[in-house]
């Protein structure tokens, strides 16, 4: 302990003391409610972004865990009466090339009419300047299409979501797809992941207006580390407290448009927990800590069974780790009372 830290400690007591350990760790959830949410550091900056339906925004903050304490800046309200003016989904944003791009699916009311859409600032910093809308991202099918996720792998743009297999809703796969710049596909999509087991298909009838034996695959999110690759994606319904994430893997040097390149495995890597007070953990995103020594997964879940997916699902967030195979390892979600080391940061 320095003299100032000490000093400090002797003038205001156990109250600076409180303040000081509190600033060490921290409980989920980070904020009090959002989904699907996603966070990017830049320049010393965490931006973090989340569903809200109804525009997009962005939270500039130098922690993760002071969420909380920061503004919320809308960046973009889309015009009345567009394809894209309703039901904003799932945003995503995305550093490219010195160029801030935000992609989200919208639609115009009716949900069959889902679609993918990118908007582009050239600021510095993605609070600041002007975004413009670019457009819809779109393969040759033209089919319902929501959480879109650009990665790059060996000097190539990919874009992968989760798409309707036809014009119904009923079954929702993982597609993949080449981009020829960050707002244009090029060549057709390619399904790499469909709901395979039965841990995929949880989903009935009377709810959500959806088919009783409803096959989700979405939000799927790129992840990379040695000799592999990963892609991990949420399933099952929503609504449904079995919504988790599951696993595709595939070699570093592999081809992610080949379907054959992805391994699927046969069980959740990440689900609710009723012991911990956790239920219907989906929709995640990753992050390392300030200092590129930590590595965190972005999550929301509710607090309760039956919550479903609505306003009551909140962002939380826990360090993973690394199996010896080289696979992420990302535990079991915590509950809302377990005290949590902050991510590290440089000294």
């Amino acid at each position: 302990m320095n003299k100032l830290t000490l000093l400090f400690l002797l003038f205001f007591g156990a109250s600076a003391n409180a303040q000081i350990n509190t600033e060490k760790t921290f409980t989920n959830p980070i904020l009090p409610a959002g989904a699907d949410p996603w966070v990017i550091f830049n320049k010393g900056y965490y931006y973090y972004t989340q569903t809200t339906g109804k525009d997009l925004a962005i939270w500039k903050s130098k922690s993760m865990v002071d969420l909380r304490n920061t503004s919320r800046k809308v960046i973009w309200i889309p015009p009345t009466g567009k394809s894209y003016s309703k039901q904003l989904w799932a945003p995503e944003l995305h550093y490219i090339q010195q160029k801030w791009y935000m992609y989200f699916s919208a639609d115009d009311g009716d949900n069959k009419h889902h679609r993918l859409y990118v908007i582009e600032n050239s600021s510095e910093d993605p609070t600041e300047g002007k975004w413009v809308f670019k457009g819809q991202i779109t393969d040759p099918s033209n089919k319902w299409a929501i959480d879109g996720n650009l990665f790059e792998h060996t000097g190539n743009l990919y874009m992968m979501w989760s798409g309707w297999e036809g014009n119904e809703n009923g079954q929702q796969n993982i597609y993949i797809a080449k981009m020829k710049n960050p707002w244009t596909i090029t060549g057709n999509r390619v399904k790499i992941s469909g709901s395979d087991y039965d841990w995929e298909k949880y989903g009935d009838l009377g709810k959500h207006n959806n088919p009783p034996h409803v096959n989700v695959n979405e939000g799927p999110q790129f992840l990379t580390r040695g000799k592999k690759m990963f892609v991990i994606y949420s399933a099952s319904g929503c609504w449904t407290d079995y919504y988790a994430l599951g696993m595709l893997t595939a070699n570093i040097d592999a081809d992610p448009m080949k379907a054959s390149s992805w391994i699927k495995s046969a069980q959740p890597v990440f689900k609710s927990s009723a012991e911990n007070g956790v239920y219907a953990t989906g929709h995640n995103s990753f992050f390392k800590s300030a200092d590129g020594k930590q590595d965190w997964i972005l999550y929301h879940a509710n607090s309760a069974p039956g919550q479903g997916c609505g306003g009551k699902r909140s962002p939380r967030m826990q360090r993973f780790t690394w199996n010896g195979d080289g696979t992420p390892n990302f535990g079991i979600p915590l509950a809302t009372n377990v005290q949590i080391p902050v991510p590290s940061t440089s000294k």
